[in-house]
C-alpha cells in the first residue's frame, strides 16, 4: 500500500511540474524597429547610405538560471559554396544574463563594454542585411539563446570557426529560445 501511495505522490507530483511548467511563457525576442515577419528599414541593412547600424533588441520572459545569451542573426535564403552554411550576419555571445536587451548601433570591436563578443562574417561588427535586388526578399532570423552558462570562447581565426566552437559550447546547456524575423532585399 505505501508503494503504491509513493507512486501516486510522483505522478501527481509529475502532473503539476508539467502544468507549471506550461503556465511558463516562452522567451520572446522583440524590436521596436520592425514588426515580426515585415521589411526591415534601411537604417539597418547594407543598403544604408550612412551604413547599417543594428537594430535595438529586447527580451523578456528570461528562464530562470539564465547566465548568459547568445544571439545569432542569419540569412536563411543563402547556401554558400553549395554548402548547408548560410551567411552569419552577426552572432553576439556571452551577453550577461541579467541584461534584457542590446541598444541599436552596437559599435564595431570584438568585445563589448559589457564582456560580451560579436562578429559576423564582415569582421567584428553588425553585418545588416544585403540581399540583391533581382529575386526574392531573403529571410534573416535572428535568434537569442539562454544558456544556464558562460561560454569559455573567444574569437577565433575565422567567422566560420568560432561559430562552430560557440555552437558546440551550447548545447546542453540551452534554457530557452526565441527568434524574430526581418525580410530585405535591396531596392531598385
Amino acid at each position: 500500500m505505501k508503494r503504491l501511495s509513493l507512486v501516486f505522490v510522483l505522478f501527481i507530483s509529475s502532473i503539476s511540474l508539467t502544468i507549471a511548467q506550461q503556465r511558463t511563457p516562452p522567451m520572446r525576442l522583440t524590436t521596436q524597429a520592425f514588426a515580426d515577419g515585415t521589411i526591415i528599414p534601411l537604417k539597418y541593412t547594407q543598403a544604408s547610405p550612412t551604413g547599417a547600424v543594428s537594430p535595438e533588441l529586447n527580451w523578456s520572459n528570461v528562464p530562470a538560471g539564465t547566465q548568459s545569451f547568445v544571439l545569432w542573426m542569419h540569412d536563411v535564403d543563402l547556401a554558400l559554396n553549395k554548402t548547408s552554411e548560410d551567411n552569419l550576419h552577426w552572432l553576439v555571445w556571452n551577453i550577461p544574463g541579467q541584461d534584457t536587451s542590446l541598444a541599436e548601433k552596437i559599435p564595431t570591436g570584438s568585445q563589448l563594454t559589457d564582456g560580451s563578443y560579436q562578429l559576423s562574417y564582415a569582421g567584428p561588427n553588425y553585418r545588416g542585411p544585403g540581399a540583391p535586388a533581382a529575386g526574392p526578399l531573403h529571410h534573416y532570423i535572428f535568434e537569442l539563446y539562454a544558456l544556464d552558462i558562460k561560454l569559455d570562447e573567444k574569437p577565433g581565426s575565422t567567422a566560420l570557426e568560432t561559430r562552430t566552437n560557440v555552437f558546440k559550447l551550447m548545447q546542453g546547456h540551452i534554457l530557452g529560445k526565441a527568434a524574430y524575423v526581418g525580410l530585405f532585399r535591396r531596392p531598385q
